[in-house]
Order: C-alpha cells, then sequence, then structure tokens
C-alpha cells in the first residue's frame, strides 16, 4: 500500500511562511531585549566618557549616560512591544489562536540571562573577596 502525498495548497503554504516568519519576529524580539543588558548600557557608558572629556565635567557625562540610557531603554521598549503586535498577528495569520503576546517572557526570560551572566562574572570571575594573589 503507497500513500500519496497530498497536494499542498495555497492556504498552506501560506501558513508555513507565516509561521517562519513569526519566528524570525520573535528572534528579533528576543535579540533588541537582550540588547538592554550589554551593548545599549556599555555605548552610552562609552559616550558619557567622551562627554566628560570634551566638556571637562563629570557631571555632564553622568547625564549623558543616565538620560541617553533611559531614553533608549524607552525606545527599545516602544519598538519591542509594537514588533510583539506584529508577532501576534502573524501568529494569528499563521493558524494558531494568539491572544497574548510574548514581549513579557522574553523581558524576563533577558533579564534572568543577564543576571546569570552577570553573577557567573562577578562571583566567578572577578570574585567579590579581596584578591589573594602577593602584592
Amino acid at each position: 500500500m503507497r500513500f500519496r502525498r497530498q497536494p499542498v495548497t495555497r492556504g498552506e503554504r501560506r501558513q508555513r511562511a507565516d509561521r517562519v516568519l513569526a519566528g524570525a519576529i520573535l528572534t528579533l524580539e528576543t535579540a533588541l531585549c537582550l540588547t538592554l543588558f550589554g551593548p545599549q548600557p556599555l555605548f552610552w557608558f562609552w559616550l558619557g566618557s567622551q562627554v566628560q572629556y570634551w566638556t571637562d565635567s563629570p557631571m555632564a557625562g553622568i547625564a549623558t549616560i543616565l538620560f541617553g540610557s533611559l531614553a533608549s531603554l524607552m525606545a527599545t521598549v516602544a519598538l519591542t512591544k509594537r514588533i510583539d503586535e506584529w508577532w501576534k498577528l502573524i501568529r494569528r495569520a499563521a493558524g494558531y489562536d494568539q491572544e497574548r503576546g510574548a514581549i513579557e517572557r522574553i523581558f524576563a526570560i533577558s533579564v534572568a540571562v543577564a543576571f546569570t551572566i552577570f553573577m557567573f562574572w562577578f562571583l566567578i570571575i572577578q570574585g567579590p573577596s579581596p584578591s589573594v594573589a602577593p602584592t
């Protein structure tokens, strides 16, 4: 007995493409959330140090870091929220009953990953105690 493959209809192909696109959008959302804990703060610290050098004012550097970090955080969260809305729509088009977005879970997982990496660095690499190396 031989099984024949059912022909793929246009709707099934479209749903498969929508599933792939939803996965790509979810990956983009995750990457944006992860930038909040590494690349963005590093950039603002670098820019703040440059502002301090140019103006010879530590307060100007600190203000640049503070306000720049807050502005990029708000912009990234707003952009990620909008992308999450697209993700929900594409998931619905792919045939899933999608009512809630994934932004909350992605952000929570991003915080957990960043916290774990920081704790590894702090406890294992850097160490919280004084160095035992001879001076």
